[in-house]
């Protein structure tokens, strides 16, 4: 086995799948400005303990909407460096010619990543979070549909103000009920950053609508809870967390606001992905019986 990153940062995805557990969490609609300026003025503590080095990764994004991108990023198409390439991939369907498949990346014959992880002996798990997660109607229902498991309720939207809380009771409640042999792919739309995200600030109203300052202020809010995720997803052995955008968001930047449109606050992206080691085991206290 080799753990030990190439010089593209990447593990070996072959050792990783079937030994590890996996948690796949995407801060919906996160900019890179915003998330590399909190963590630079150390207001994310809990993330940036657990990036490499500190830092946010700055990548393009496979898809302008939330849709879009995670279809991508389901087929293994992770949001790609912000550098000349190719870039090699973590995960990837057999596709003859492919300029950026390598000897560590974990090549599968199913239609998605999902699928895959599946039939490697994973329980797949889906908690949504925006509209497209939502199981509601036809096109809600095809992200999730793609896990065995899916679970929404309204206090994981956009409109909940106390929806990344909701999230991780129902994360907890995953592991837990899950054998202790049994691996698990954990999937989380993060929906506490998307419009309306006005709620998160102190002082701001829904007359004053939501700004670049409400989104940092959702992002401090998630990085206040996000350590009960990551103590969830590697309760039960080490874990591998992938942790990105699936797009960014304009707030007026050069005239533009929203997503959907190609706009560099829109396609440019912070990830990373890393280990999450298990707790070790609390030592019994001299005495204790």
């Amino acid at each position: 086995m080799n753990d030990v990153p190439d010089p593209s940062g990447q593990p070996d995805m072959n050792d990783v799948i079937g030994r590890d557990d996996l948690l796949f969490v995407t801060l919906d609609t996160l900019r890179y400005d915003v998330a590399t300026e909190l963590a630079a003025a150390g207001r994310l503590p809990t993330l940036s303990r657990n990036l490499p080095d500190g830092r946010w990764e700055k990548r393009h994004a496979p898809g302008n909407f939330t849709y879009a991108s995670h279809h991508a990023m389901f087929q293994g198409f992770l949001p790609t460096p912000a550098t000349p390439g190719p870039h090699p991939r973590l995960f990837a369907a057999r596709f003859a010619g492919s300029e950026t498949t390598v000897g560590r990346t974990f090549v599968y014959d199913a239609p998605d990543l999902v699928a895959a992880l599946a039939a490697a002996g994973y329980h797949t798990a889906c908690i949504g979070g925006v509209g497209f997660f939502n199981k509601q109607s036809e096109v809600g229902s095809v992200l999730p549909g793609l896990f065995r498991d899916s679970h929404w309720e309204p206090a994981f939207s956009v409109a909940s103000p106390g929806s990344f809380d909701a999230q991780i009771d129902c994360a907890e409640r995953i592991v837990a009920a899950l054998p202790a042999q049994r691996r698990l792919f954990l999937f989380v739309n993060v929906s506490a950053l998307h419009q309306p995200n006005w709620f998160h600030l102190p002082g701001a109203t829904a007359a004053t609508g939501d700004t670049r300052e409400t989104h940092a202020a959702a992002l401090i809010h998630i990085d206040d809870r996000i350590g009960r995720l990551f103590a969830a997803a590697s309760s039960r052995r080490r874990c591998f967390a992938i942790v990105c955008s699936d797009h960014g968001t304009a707030y007026g930047d050069d005239g533009f606001t929203g997503h959907r449109l190609g706009h560099e606050s829109v396609w440019t992206v912070p990830y990373a992905h890393f280990f999450l080691e298990p707790a070790a085991p609390a030592r019994p206290q001299p005495g204790a019986v």
